[in-house]
């Protein structure tokens, strides 16, 4: 059976447990400058820049990836967060961006393989990207609205590079999570499709709005729903929403995603919400007693974590909604079926 016919029946019959945070536990490993650096002729100080650690300290990002299938996740994210062109300029390694992604998914890959071979239990990897550091539906220059530091055709562009990259090295499906922006996560979701065709094999679409303040809506003035709406027509595997908040305050958006959503939800809220320092207090068991609560309700197919959670996070994670029923996809009615449109195709 193909990853999206296994994954759907695994989430048929119970919930599914995503990993946690990558920035939390690379702090873990208090690494210096040279260790991000490695053998690399590179021009700035490259501390800070993570998703290089999948070339320079493979070992570390393999012992994450690890730990976190060793607690309990069913599926993983390549630590690819920031491997586009465009967030990697800041490091000087736009040259790496190839490089980057197809080691992250090898990474990935090869952690499932191990523990699969371990319990015979199939884990699943998506390829993680990030919303980079540019927005289109905003100006960066309060005195100029119509300025855009960057346009729809090169944002698309410089996503496909990663999509292309991260579906060579083998991953399962393609996550755009941290959507600030609803018309960069169309970008993102186009140039996800056109690997995927260009592959030649099926790798579904995930996509995971983030909140942006207490209004529920993300940096361009969207809600949930019109999030959902505005992409349906991509027909993700996942829809749902990670970071910003912890799982108390993102309930109340779930509930209104859950009721009028045929995609499986997929929801991974950061350790509450940062203290004066920056740090996440909340401890393993409060998140998942947290998250239990949206399963109990019936909100979501598979649940994680973001900012700040950690392996034992996730661990208390999955023991908190071990054999639970999922959500079940409701039948909807004609008024949300027609808002969806038809699906994005690729011309011949």
């Amino acid at each position: 059976m193909s990853a999206e016919g296994d994954f759907r029946a695994a989430a048929a019959e119970r919930i599914l447990v995503f990993d946690g945070g990558y920035g939390t536990s690379i702090q873990n490993y208090a690494l210096q400058e040279a260790d991000y650096r490695g053998d690399l002729d590179l021009p700035r100080d490259q501390k800070g820049n993570n998703d290089l650690l999948c070339l320079t300290r493979p070992d570390v990002i393999g012992a994450i990836h690890a730990a976190y299938l060793d607690a309990g996740a069913d599926m993983i994210e390549t630590n690819t967060f920031s491997s586009t062109r465009i967030a990697l300029a800041d490091y000087g390694c736009e040259h790496l961006v190839r490089d980057i992604n197809l080691a992250a998914a090898k990474l990935a890959r090869a952690a499932c393989a191990a523990a699969q071979a371990r319990d015979g239990r199939r884990r699943f990897v998506a390829g993680s990207i990030g919303p980079t550091n540019k927005t289109l539906s905003l100006s960066p220059d309060v005195n100029d609205p119509g300025f855009r530091e960057v346009d729809f055709d090169t944002l698309k562009a410089t996503y496909r590079e990663q999509c292309d990259a991260l579906i060579e090295g083998g991953v399962d499906f393609l996550l755009v999570e941290t959507c600030f922006d609803t018309l960069n996560a169309k970008a993102a979701g186009m140039a996800a499709r056109e690997a995927e065709a260009a592959a030649g094999r099926d790798v579904p679409l995930m996509l995971s709005f983030t909140i942006t303040d207490m209004s529920g809506r993300n940096l361009s003035g969207h809600t949930i729903m019109a999030f959902w709406y505005t992409l349906r027509h991509l027909k993700p595997l996942t829809i749902g929403a990670n970071c910003a908040f912890g799982a108390d305050k993102l309930r109340p958006y779930l509930a209104e995603l859950a009721k009028d959503t045929d995609a499986l939800i997929l929801a991974y809220p950061n350790a509450g919400l940062p203290n004066e320092l920056g740090q996440y207090d909340e401890l393993p068991e409060k998140t998942a007693a947290l998250i239990r609560e949206w399963v109990d309700d019936g909100l979501v197919n598979m649940v994680g974590g973001c900012c700040g959670t950690t392996p034992a996070h996730i661990a208390a994670v999955a023991r908190a909604v071990a054999d639970l029923p999922p959500r079940r996809i409701p039948q909807l009615g004609v008024k949300t079926r027609l808002a969806g449109l038809e699906p994005y195709t690729i011309a011949a």
